[in-house]
């Protein structure tokens, strides 16, 4: 892998809906510091396109170091967009992501699986 080659990305399906998250907000954040001590830092944000995915990556260009990081995913904006009956509320308002960056070089994929009543996450490729 190249030096600097490191990156965050991520895209969200809406699994109601078996289709794309198109203009879902995306935050990204370092955290710095644990307990009481903890700050997070905003890094990056974004809107998921009309295929659930980011134009470009979070990070990358050597902007990724090692440490803790918190992807914030704004469904209720989302689903905000779309009708809901009171027999499919949603219960989310912003999905926490954290995770650990332990290798600045490599690709870090975080896809979110969401539903107005659950929601699913792995480290994707």
């Amino acid at each position: 892998m190249q030096p600097n080659a490191g990156r965050i990305t991520t895209h969200v399906l809406d699994t109601s809906k078996g289709a794309p998250a198109a203009g879902m907000q995306i935050e990204l954040y370092f955290i710095k510091g644990s307990g009481k001590e903890e700050s997070n830092i905003q890094v990056a944000a974004s809107w998921t396109n009309s295929e659930g995915r980011l134009d470009s990556p979070l990070l990358h260009d050597g902007k990724l170091t090692e440490g803790e990081y918190e992807l914030r995913f704004h469904v209720d904006r989302y689903y905000a967009q779309s009708v809901h009956t009171e027999q499919n509320p949603v219960l989310w308002t912003v999905v926490p992501i954290r995770f650990a960056v332990l290798d600045a070089r490599s690709h870090y994929h975080i896809p979110l699986l969401i539903a107005p009543g659950g929601y699913s996450t792995y480290r994707g490729s």
